[in-house]
């Protein structure tokens, strides 16, 4: 079965919506991945300041591929990409990365 990787991010306030714009214009980035399943951004409702990523691979396999190829490629760029602009600034403070296993799954009838 699957394997789901949830990245939790730690946004100030006053980062959330670089964040999610950010989020927003890479769209398709990940889509085209082999082994991609899915993803979701959350942003928190009450209680916490932490976002999480979530994406879902048909293996560890696709997404290390995916890690250490596109999304290593994709973070390692420079902002402009010319004249050697700098990277613009995290809008997260912190992350932790966790994984699992999909052992059961349901889907609506």
């Amino acid at each position: 079965m699957s394997i789901v990787k949830i990245n939790v991010l730690t946004v100030p306030a006053e980062q959330r919506d670089v964040l999610e714009q950010r989020f927003a214009s890479r769209a398709g980035a990940v889509e085209g991945s082999d082994g991609f399943e899915w993803f979701e951004l959350l942003r928190p409702l009450e209680g916490t300041d932490q976002y999480l990523v979530y994406t879902r691979w048909r293996s560890e396999e696709d997404f290390q591929n995916w890690m250490n190829g596109s999304m290593k490629a994709a973070h390692q760029g420079t902002a402009g990409g010319e004249g050697g602009a700098e990277r613009p600034k995290p809008a997260a403070s912190g992350s932790t990365l966790w994984s699992f296993e999909v052992v059961q799954q349901a889907s609506p009838k």
